[in-house]
C-alpha cells in the first residue's frame, strides 16, 4: 500500500538531504574557522575566495590571545573570506612549505597563492585591517 502524501514528505526530505551533501565543507562553516589538515589545505586554499590561515600551536601563548580575535573576524567577514587554522606541530611539513618560522603566522591566500602575512600577536585592527585589503 502506497501513501502519495508520505512519498512527498520523502521525496522532498531525500532531495534536501543531497543539497546539503553537495555544499562543500568551506561553505557550510564559512562563519568559523576551519581545521585545516593535508585532507583539505590545497581544496581549501584554492577556493574563488579569499583564504587566511592561521598558523599556530597549542603551547604558543601569544597564539592562544589572537584565537578570540581571529574568531570574530570570522565571524564579521566569513561570507567573503575563508578562515582556517592550522596546527604546525601535527602539519610541520605544511608550515614549512611555507616557511611559516614564527608563530602565530596569519597568511592570505588567493587562488591556492600566498599574497600576503602577518606574524605575531598583532591585535584586531592590525589583523582586520590586513584582511580588508583582499575583500571585494
Amino acid at each position: 500500500m502506497s501513501d502519495p502524501e508520505l512519498n512527498k514528505i520523502l521525496e522532498e526530505k531525500a532531495k534536501s538531504i543531497m543539497e546539503k551533501a553537495q555544499k562543500t565543507e568551506t561553505e557550510m562553516e564559512t562563519k568559523e574557522p576551519l581545521n585545516l589538515s593535508p585532507d583539505n589545505f590545497e581544496k581549501t586554499i584554492n577556493s574563488s575566495k579569499p583564504v587566511i590561515v592561521d598558523f599556530w600551536a597549542e603551547w604558543c601563548a601569544p597564539c592562544r590571545y589572537m584565537l578570540p580575535v581571529f574568531e570574530k573576524l570570522a565571524k564579521k567577514y566569513g561570507d567573503k573570506m575563508i578562515f582556517g587554522r592550522l596546527n604546525v606541530d601535527e602539519n610541520g611539513d605544511i608550515a614549512n612549505k611555507y616557511q611559516v618560522f614564527s608563530i602565530p603566522t596569519f597568511m592570505i591566500f588567493m587562488k591556492g597563492k600566498p599574497v600576503d602575512m602577518v606574524i605575531g600577536a598583532v591585535g584586531e585592527k592590525n589583523l582586520e585591517k590586513t584582511i580588508t585589503k583582499y575583500l571585494e
